[in-house]
């Protein structure tokens, strides 16, 4: 998912995909880690978070294509529609799932893998104010629960999961769980494929 860029941060890799079929792949994450759903109508009608996911592609292919300014704003009236703020800059993954939605802000240098949920209030933020990157990395198959703040240029590893309204600031090995203030680590012996990862440990920690 990731390549280095020259200045030795990382970024993804493009993945080539048409819209239609991005589209369904975004529709079928959110079936995919939401027991609540009864059909397809009610995710693509219904879900802020998907609506939020589906504006930021559109506002990143304008910010990339140079036209920030319309990026930009699009992004803002997302933001007063779905509560939802996600800038247009950074780098998102397919299969992300943002649950319930409301108060998530996601960073300009923020990037997010494959396969990654994250829950409502969640903060993806800098503490920097150069003009670095400044804000976390989420590998493939991470999950953020509600209230959680992931602040800095860190990386949260493949399949961690971050527990809900933990403050995480250094970085998180693959596979870990993370709870508490400040966030503390603790290892497990599991596998952290993405489609393993949402059985491995209690839902509780996260909502």
């Amino acid at each position: 998912m990731f390549r280095a860029r020259q200045d030795g941060a990382s970024v993804a890799a493009p993945e080539r995909l048409g819209w239609r079929a991005r589209l369904t792949e975004d529709v079928d994450a959110a079936i995919a880690h939401d027991p609540a759903v009864r059909s397809r109508a009610e995710v693509i009608l219904g879900y802020p978070g998907l609506h939020a996911v589906w504006s930021y592609r559109l506002s990143h292919a304008l910010w990339v294509r140079g036209h920030r300014l319309a990026g930009r704003l699009l992004s803002q009236w997302t933001r007063s529609v779905t509560g939802i703020e996600i800038h247009p800059g950074a780098t998102i993954g397919r299969r992300f799932f943002i649950d319930h939605g409301m108060g998530v802000v996601i960073g300009e240098t923020a990037e997010i893998g494959n396969d990654v949920m994250i829950y409502h209030d969640v903060t993806l933020g800098g503490r920097s104010l150069a003009k670095v990157k400044r804000h976390p990395t989420l590998e493939d198959g991470v999950t953020v629960g509600a209230g959680a703040r992931v602040l800095g240029p860190i990386t949260v590893g493949k399949g961690a999961q971050v527990g809900a309204n933990a403050v995480v600031v250094r970085d998180v090995p693959a596979g870990a769980i993370v709870v508490g203030v400040p966030g503390q680590v603790r290892e497990r012996s599991v596998p952290v494929d993405p489609a393993e990862a949402l059985d491995a440990v209690d839902p509780a920690i996260w909502i």
